[in-house]
C-alpha cells in the first residue's frame, strides 16, 4: 500500500544536497539555466565551457546560493584537456553534457577539417566526458544527462545535415550507456530541445533582420509547426535536466525527451 511511510517526501526527491554536478557548456543558454537550477536545489557544481569570461560571469551569478562552484575554460575537442580535467576533479554524481555548436554548411561542401571539429565537439566530447564520469563511479550509481536536438530526429533546417548525425549519435551513446551500466545504477537520459532562444539561436535571429530571405522561410515554417506557437526559454530545459538529476526520475533510463513545444508531433 502507498502510503506516507512509504514514500520520500517531494522537497527530498527534488533536492541535490550533497551531490555534484558538471555541466558542460555552462557559460550561457541552456547550460547556464540548468546550472542556475542545480544551484537551486543545493548542487555544487563544475562548470565547463571554451568560453572562461562567461564561466566568471555566471560564477558570479551563482553567488546567490550557498553552493561550492568551480569553472573550467577548457576546450572540449581536445581529448587531452578533458583528461586533464577529470584528473583534476573530485567525485562527480551527475554530468550534463549539454556543449554543442551548430555552424551551417552546404552537404556537399563539407570537408575533413569542418566535419572533425562538428564531429569532436558535438559526440566524441560527450563520448569522452561520459567515459571518465562511468569510470570514476565503479558500483556507485550516477546520471548522465546529455543534450541533442530535433535536428536528430526530424531534419529541418538546411546546411545541417553533418550537425544532426552528430546528434543522432549522441542518442545512440546515451541508450547504449543506459543498457551497459544500469546494473551498476547508472541512469542516462537524453534531452532533444527544439526551438529553443539562446545566444546562438538569437544570432541567427540578427541575420534574419538582414533580409536573409531563406532563413525568414525557415524561421516562419518552423513557427507554423509549433502547437504551442512560440519558442521556447532555456529555463524550460533546464527544469527537465533538474527532474532527469533528481529522484522524481529513478525509474527513468535510456528515455529521449522532447522539449520542442510539441513539434515533433506536429
Amino acid at each position: 500500500m502507498f502510503g506516507k511511510g512509504n514514500r520520500k517526501q517531494l522537497s527530498e526527491l527534488i533536492s541535490m544536497e550533497g551531490k555534484r554536478a558538471l555541466i558542460t557548456g555552462s557559460a550561457s543558454g541552456i547550460g547556464e539555466a540548468i546550472a542556475y537550477r542545480y544551484a537551486e536545489a543545493g548542487a555544487n557544481l563544475e562548470l565547463v565551457d571554451i568560453d572562461a569570461q562567461g564561466l566568471r560571469r555566471v560564477k558570479d551569478g551563482l553567488g546567490v546560493f550557498p553552493v561550492d562552484v568551480g569553472i573550467h575554460g577548457i576546450d572540449l575537442a581536445k581529448k587531452d584537456e578533458i583528461l586533464g580535467l577529470w584528473e583534476g576533479l573530485g567525485g562527480v554524481d551527475v554530468l550534463v553534457n549539454n556543449a554543442g555548436i551548430y555552424p551551417e554548411r552546404d552537404f556537399l561542401e563539407l570537408d575533413d577539417e569542418f566535419l572533425d571539429r562538428v564531429m569532436e565537439v558535438n559526440l566524441k566530447q560527450v563520448l569522452w566526458m561520459s567515459q571518465q564520469f562511468v569510470s570514476r563511479r565503479p558500483g556507485d550509481g550516477g546520471v548522465i544527462i546529455n543534450i541533442s536536438s530535433i535536428e536528430a530526429l526530424l531534419p529541418f533546417k538546411e546546411g545541417l545535415i553533418h550537425y544532426a548525425v552528430a546528434k543522432a549519435g549522441v542518442i545512440a551513446l546515451t541508450r547504449g550507456l543506459a543498457r551497459d551500466y544500469g546494473k551498476r545504477g547508472i541512469r542516462a537520459n537524453v534531452i532533444v530541445p527544439g526551438g529553443i532562444v539562446t545566444p546562438g539561436t538569437k544570432k541567427i535571429a540578427k541575420e534574419v533582420i538582414k533580409l536573409k530571405f531563406d532563413l525568414i522561410k525557415t524561421g516562419l515554417d518552423f513557427r507554423s509547426r509549433l502547437p504551442l506557437g512560440r519558442a521556447g526559454q532555456p529555463d524550460e530545459v533546464a527544469r527537465v535536466a533538474l527532474f532527469l538529476a533528481s529522484g522524481l526520475s529513478s525509474y527513468m533510463s535510456g528515455a529521449v525527451i522532447a522539449v520542442d513545444g510539441g513539434f515533433l508531433s506536429a
